[in-house]
């Protein structure tokens, strides 16, 4: 096992990326248990998709399955209500809040500039309400900073991030760098909405609900069971009689392609205001990983989206740079070691059985690690 230390980050340009592992639990991931038939591995949404790439009809019913499965309950989660959460969804919660009390409590203990960078393909909301919990329950002084510029509407500028907040003495004999996290959403966010040429930030739930369920699901009971079949293939979905209208299926698609979430199967965006963001927060990982004395730890995610793997493995020319990829099991580290394979400035990490949001707060990553 190894542990990132306090001494790997103080005083370092930290970033993180951080995937839907770290919401598994708690909201569905994109893995499917239909098999692949060429590979014996099981389907994801993505490669799912791919394979029927070609087929507008089926793949209606694919990301209607998404939609449905995935971006819904991530849209209709309520986190200030966990009455209704399951013991491990509570925990998923509990690991968010961990993971941004050690980042603040690592940043404190900085005598320079304090800002760490969250970089994740996740589109759900978790960082942005567990911080506004600790900010409401705790009292921490800390700045969630999501890009976002304006007072009753806010808009997503991608310069804001290099902007910060400071404290200044009352006779201006001192002044302190108040910690500041960067949420940097690389495939989108359930709480951004087109307005005109820009994204606007808003974490109304109500809205949020309103606008998914304005989606049209196309709706096949056959389909969703071949999906969740292990001893299914891809063959067997192409057996299935598809019975919806062709009209259903292009109304699907025009409120699909509304959605300001990255489309899986090309890790694009429909839209070009989303699309151009994207570019934007890539060429930010980017120049975050190029400056010196960097370091970026990966948790939850598997590289899938071949842009930010081409662009991380780039970034690995500089010198200065400590990766950090957090291995769930045995057989991603074989994955991530085949992908990442002779970069010295690149550690995978594994502890005795899953690495999961819990091991990696309590064995990998924490503000208070045992000896």
């Amino acid at each position: 096992m190894a542990q990132i230390s306090r001494n790997d980050v103080y005083d370092k340009n930290l970033n993180f990326l951080i995937g839907s592992g770290a919401s598994a639990g708690l909201l569905p991931t994109l893995s499917l248990e239909l098999e692949d038939g060429y590979t014996g591995y099981k389907h994801t949404i993505e490669t799912l998709a791919t394979y029927f790439s070609e087929d507008p009809q089926v793949g209606s019913m694919i990301f209607s399955y998404y939609v449905k499965n995935v971006i819904k309950p991530a849209v209709e989660f309520d986190p200030y209500d966990q009455s209704k959460l399951s013991p491990k969804g509570v925990e998923v919660l509990e690991n968010y809040n961990r993971f941004i009390e050690t980042i603040i409590a690592l940043m404190r203990r900085k005598d320079s500039f304090k800002r760490a960078n969250v970089f994740t393909t996740n589109y759900d909301g978790m960082i942005a309400h567990v911080a506004e919990q600790i900010l409401q329950n705790r009292g921490q002084d800390f700045v969630l900073n999501d890009g976002g510029i304006g007072f009753q509407k806010r808009t997503l500028q991608t310069r804001a991030f290099s902007r910060y907040t400071k404290d200044q003495g009352v006779f201006d004999r001192h002044e302190i760098s108040i910690p500041q996290i960067n949420l940097i959403h690389l495939h989108g966010s359930v709480y951004w909405y087109k307005m005109n040429d820009s994204i606007e930030i808003c974490y109304d739930r109500e809205r949020a609900v309103a606008r998914i369920a304005d989606v049209p699901i196309v709706k096949d009971q056959e389909y969703d069971e071949a999906f969740e079949n292990p001893e299914f293939t891809e063959d067997d979905v192409e057996k299935i009689d598809f019975v919806e209208s062709e009209k259903t299926v292009e109304k699907f698609w025009k409120a699909y392609k509304e959605l300001p979430i990255v489309n899986p199967t090309k890790w694009k965006f429909h839209e070009t205001v989303f699309e151009e963001h994207y570019y934007q927060a890539l060429r930010l990982l980017s120049y975050e990983l190029e400056r010196p004395n960097s370091v970026f730890i990966v948790f939850g995610f598997s590289f899938a989206d071949e842009h930010i793997l081409n662009l991380v493995r780039r970034s690995l020319s500089n010198p200065s740079l400590q990766v950090y990829l957090c291995c769930f099991s045995d057989e991603t580290k074989d994955d991530l070691d085949e992908k990442f394979e002779g970069y010295p400035n690149v550690k995978l990490l594994r502890v005795d059985g899953q690495l999961n949001f819990t091991a990696f707060n309590e064995e990998i990553f924490s503000a208070n690690p045992e000896t």
